[in-house]
């Protein structure tokens, strides 16, 4: 009998950690990469477009854990760049206009795996198209910098 209780606790326990997740941070996304790209031009910033599973995608939930919900990361987001959230996600709605949205800027900036992130510069010119890196926000920070030349 406490053998059969023992399991089923561990069997809920085990429903329940591997149930859907979904990246969290307090970081000021937009959707729409076109208003992104006029903002940053008029702002002096680069664009950050994360194309991303946020509900299902390990190395998303890497990247927003360890480097878009950390403070150094916030602090030098909110002083740099324009952030743009391309999601595709398995549990949560979305209408059929932002599937097709999500999906055509996929297609445009030759999107194959999540997580993505497409660097564009304050000229509107893409520079980078890279994904996750180990190391935390700074080590992420400098990686953006590279390819701004800063």
């Amino acid at each position: 009998m406490k053998k059969s209780i023992l399991f089923l606790v561990l069997l809920l326990f085990a429903a329940w950690s591997c149930g859907p997740k979904e990246t969290h941070d307090d970081l000021n996304w937009t959707t729409d990469l076109g208003k992104a790209i006029q903002l940053a031009k008029k702002e002096h910033k680069a664009v950050l477009v994360n194309f991303t599973g946020s509900d299902w995608c390990k190395w998303c939930f890497k990247l927003s854990d360890e480097v878009f919900s950390q403070d150094e990361f916030k602090e030098y987001a909110d002083e740099n760049l324009i952030l743009v959230k391309v999601d595709f996600p398995e549990h949560k709605p979305q209408s059929n206009q932002t599937k097709m949205y999500n999906q055509a800027l996929a297609q445009k900036f030759g999107v194959q795996g999540f997580p993505t992130i497409i660097i564009i510069n304050d000229k509107g010119k893409v520079v980078a198209k890279t994904g996750y890196q180990p190391g935390g926000p700074i080590n992420y920070i400098n990686h953006i910098k590279s390819f701004l030349g800063g």
